[in-house]
């Protein structure tokens, strides 16, 4: 069976989010949405909301499932068997910070591919710090994020 992993901190997630795990949940036997705790971030959603939001978003499709961790990116996939982790990229400037990823991963994990799903066009700009600051400014979020969760974001910021 192949594994891959969608990593990200997903605060919250978008619909450009949703399309990178639509299309390897195309590609891949199953897909672990993991959700991270980055030490270096402060999420404005708490884990357990970033997952109950993607376990919403996902649900239907049959091969993704969702998960959270810390820690080395490389140590969980090959604790979950994994064989890919696959990352959306939307400009030249998320290439270099996640070449340099993918290949510090590698040498973590000889197992693990990394594989990049370029942006829906539809989706470039978009980004989980777009949707907090038109949130937090009263806007309108409904073109960027899914449906089921656009309420409860709302509500995080009332």
């Amino acid at each position: 069976m192949k594994i891959a992993v969608v990593p990200g901190s997903f605060d919250p997630i978008t619909k450009g989010h949703l399309d990178i795990i639509k299309r390897t949940a195309k590609i891949f036997d199953k897909v672990i949405v993991a959700v991270l705790t980055n030490s270096s971030k402060s999420p404005t959603f708490t884990k357990e909301e970033r997952v109950e939001f993607i376990r919403s978003c996902t649900e239907g499709i049959d091969n993704v499932e969702v998960d959270s961790f810390s820690g080395l990116l490389a140590d969980y996939t090959k604790n979950v068997g994994a064989c890919a982790i696959v990352k959306g990229l939307r400009a030249m400037s998320d290439f270099e910070y996640e070449f340099q990823m993918a290949l510090t991963n590698k040498k973590i994990n000889r197992d693990v591919e990394t594989m990049f799903l370029t942006t829906s066009y539809k989706y470039l700009y978009l980004s989980s710090s777009i949707v907090k600051e038109i949130t937090r400014n009263g806007g309108d979020i409904s073109e960027f994020v899914p449906e089921i969760i656009h309420d409860k974001i709302v509500e995080k910021f009332k």
